[in-house]
């Protein structure tokens, strides 16, 4: 067995729920390791065997008691009980559906001849002849790339 295995079993072999195997039983055989890990956990096992949990306070429910009432009794804000009603949840529905309409009403998508067109010869009009183009233009540098060749494969 390997160290992992024997680490993901070295719990319950600890606290007496499974026993150790035979292949576990050589594997902490030869390795020091694992079998100090072990005695660990069995050590820390018998410890918590031990223990036990302190007593609380005698006057610990009459004080939580107390305070409970306490509580009860302290006066509500009336204003922010609305919030704890369903009225919030339609509110907040409302509020969406009221801003969707808003948003869904006020957006314009602009119509086409309202668009501006740029001039062909100015810089803005070049750029877009050359960001509508850019494939076909893509295609030319090809072909010059050829035309440069030919003219190598021509004269030697």
């Amino acid at each position: 067995m390997k160290c992992e295995e024997i680490r993901d079993l070295m719990l319950d072999v600890a606290a007496d729920v499974n026993e150790v195997g035979p292949a576990m039983s050589e594997h902490l055989r030869v390795c020091p390791a694992c079998a100090s890990k072990l005695e660990d956990m069995r050590k820390t096992m018998s410890l918590l065997d031990e223990w036990q949990a302190p007593e609380p306070s005698p006057y610990f429910d009459t004080r939580l008691q107390a305070r409970l009432r306490e509580e009860a009794d302290r006066p509500r804000v009336a204003w922010l009980h609305w919030l704890r009603t369903p009225a919030l949840a339609v509110s907040f529905a409302l509020m969406m559906v009221v801003a969707g309409g808003v948003s869904f009403f006020t957006t314009r998508t602009p119509k086409q001849d309202a668009i501006v067109q740029a001039t062909p010869g100015t810089a803005v009009g070049d750029l877009e002849q050359l960001d509508k183009n850019h494939e076909l233009y893509a295609d030319f540098d090809v072909l010059d790339d050829l035309q440069v060749q030919q003219d190598v494969d021509a004269n030697p």
